[in-house]
């Protein structure tokens, strides 16, 4: 009977361990600070609550620390010429960048709105604020501060649409176009098509685009810019440091990818 009651608690023990692991790993890969706020949670009752404490004044230090280590935080309030597209990056500390990005995402959205004023530049996914090489999933290519993605300016009817994307988060709302990669399910590159119905029937608005895309182009920080050939053409764009990303990496005909 003791035996199997110590089988039971040593099974139960177990099952808790890989539970945490599980979340610490989880929230690790989703906000880099996560896991740690996690594991400083466990020893408390009150676990989401010391969670959530602990997780706010990790994420609240490293808006302080991370630019004596090379990194800054892009802008998440306000209502400044350049804006996150979504509090959830800044709340997944997915808002940082290299200050060499920084000026230049700046600089791009002022002339925006020196170009088109009441324009802003809207910023997905950037960087963690700590560690190169630490992966920012689904990502290939973000983990050194150095490359961040833009959303697209759209408009609904003739109207410019200030502060609006397709989707709630920026991604997978396709400008569909003609392509050459392959149908293979071991890439990035996901279609999505049992989605694209659900978004709202927003257009492109290429001028602010050819015109975002040309001052990226002038910018001699910025050494690659990646889109969807089809994109390329239908703005018109002829300039080598805009390129295609290649099959394996995800669709970029929702979003610019640009790099130092």
């Amino acid at each position: 009977m003791e035996l199997a009651k110590f089988s039971s608690e040593t099974c139960e023990a177990v099952l808790k361990l890989i539970f945490h692991l599980v979340v610490i790993v989880i929230l690790t890969l989703l906000s880099q600070l996560g896991g740690l706020a996690w594991l400083i949670s466990i020893g408390f009752k009150r676990r989401l609550i010391a969670f959530a404490i602990a997780y706010s004044i990790l994420s609240l230090s490293a808006i302080w620390i991370a630019p004596s280590l090379g990194r800054e935080p892009l802008p998440c309030f306000g209502n400044g010429a350049l804006q996150m597209q979504s509090n959830l990056y800044c709340v997944l500390n997915r808002n940082y960048v290299v200050p060499e990005l920084k000026q230049s995402l700046l600089d791009l959205s002022q002339r925006m709105q020196d170009a088109f004023p009441g324009t802003n530049t809207l910023v997905l996914d950037a960087n963690f604020p700590f560690f190169d090489g630490f992966p920012l999933l689904p990502h290939l290519s973000h983990d050194d501060g150095r490359k961040v993605d833009l959303a697209f300016h759209y408009r609904g009817g003739p109207s410019y649409l200030p502060n609006k994307t397709r989707s709630p988060i920026g991604y997978f709302a396709f400008e569909e176009g003609p392509s050459d990669c392959p149908n293979n399910l071991f890439t990035l590159r996901w279609n999505l098509s049992w989605l694209q119905p659900l978004w709202p029937d927003y257009q492109l608005e290429e001028q602010r685009m050819r015109a975002a895309l040309d001052f990226l182009i002038r910018d001699k920080r910025v050494g690659k810019i990646f889109i969807e050939s089809h994109l390329k053409d239908r703005l018109g764009i002829v300039a080598e440091k805009v390129r295609f990303q290649g099959c394996r990496a995800a669709r970029h005909d929702d979003h610019i990818h640009i790099q130092l």
